[in-house]
């Protein structure tokens, strides 16, 4: 028997009792930094998912746009753009899905949930790879909205906590989808299965027009379901108006998201591997 084999693995000192935090922290820190150098090797899902939200910008601001403001007491592509950056973070968390769908399929959460590594550092990892990439699409999606006539109405801190909470929002629902993506354990059915809780939450919102215009058996789900009330809150912080309600309803939904599909999500990792 060699001298390498002969030695037995342990877990480090340092990751017992608190240290066991610290260590959970570096395997996500360690798993965020694996995901974004994906993503930096497969540069055409930056792309894509980047060119959507934009195509979606031009077509509303300039296709749709001159119908829709008639009903508007604003310029429709300054009501728009709150809708659009929220649209594109619930796209953005469905690659969540598809991501770790494929790390299933290939075999690479079986050779994660074999290493002495915190369980949830796996998700952890993935989400907030999948926030940073979000981030950076807002930015971007920020700079073709300004060129198409977007502007602030309140102020450069308002439009920035807009932004932070339409991020929280989309990292919430990186969770939601990550459950989609281990239990389906399929890329192009994680995909499929994504539309159905994507489509009502996009289209059957206050994203793209006003809830007023919509039937009124269909109101009382557009008004109160979580993406509403995300756009609502980030048109108050750029727009102006009644801010402080739409912020606390928006944040409640985002901690009510997070409790419930992290753990779900960490118990299906732990099936599923």
């Amino acid at each position: 028997m060699s001298r390498t084999a002969a030695i037995p693995f342990t877990i480090p000192d340092e990751r017992r009792g608190f240290g066991r935090i610290g260590g959970a922290i570096s395997d996500g820190l360690a798993l965020w930094q694996r995901n974004l150098i994906g993503l930096r090797r497969t540069p055409q899902t930056l792309v894509f998912s980047t060119l959507q939200p934009v195509i979606f910008v031009l077509l509303f601001r300039y296709v749709f746009g001159g119908a829709v403001s008639q009903t508007l007491n604003v310029p429709y592509v300054d009501y728009l753009m709150p809708g659009i950056f929220c649209q594109m973070v619930v796209f953005g968390a469905m690659l969540t899905a598809v991501g770790l769908a494929a790390d299933l399929k290939s075999g690479m959460l079986e050779r994660f949930h074999s290493l002495p590594m915190s369980r949830s550092a796996v998700l952890a990892g993935r989400t907030t790879a999948d926030l940073t990439r979000n981030f950076f699409v807002v930015i971007l999606v920020s700079i073709i909205g300004f060129i198409v006539g977007f502007r602030i109405h309140t102020s450069v801190f308002g439009f920035l906590a807009g932004m932070a909470l339409v991020l929280l929002f989309g990292y919430a629902l990186s969770w939601v989808f990550a459950t989609v993506g281990l239990a389906v354990g399929d890329p192009e059915t994680a995909q499929a299965a994504s539309f159905p809780v994507m489509a009502p939450l996009v289209f059957a919102s206050s994203a793209f027009v006003a809830v007023a215009t919509m039937p009124g058996w269909l109101q009382a789900f557009a008004r109160n379901q979580p993406l509403s009330v995300v756009v609502s809150a980030s048109r108050a912080l750029v727009l102006g108006g009644p801010t402080a309600t739409h912020v606390l309803q928006a944040l409640a939904w985002c901690a009510a998201i997070l409790a419930v599909a992290a753990p779900l999500a960490v118990r299906r990792y732990r099936r599923a591997a």
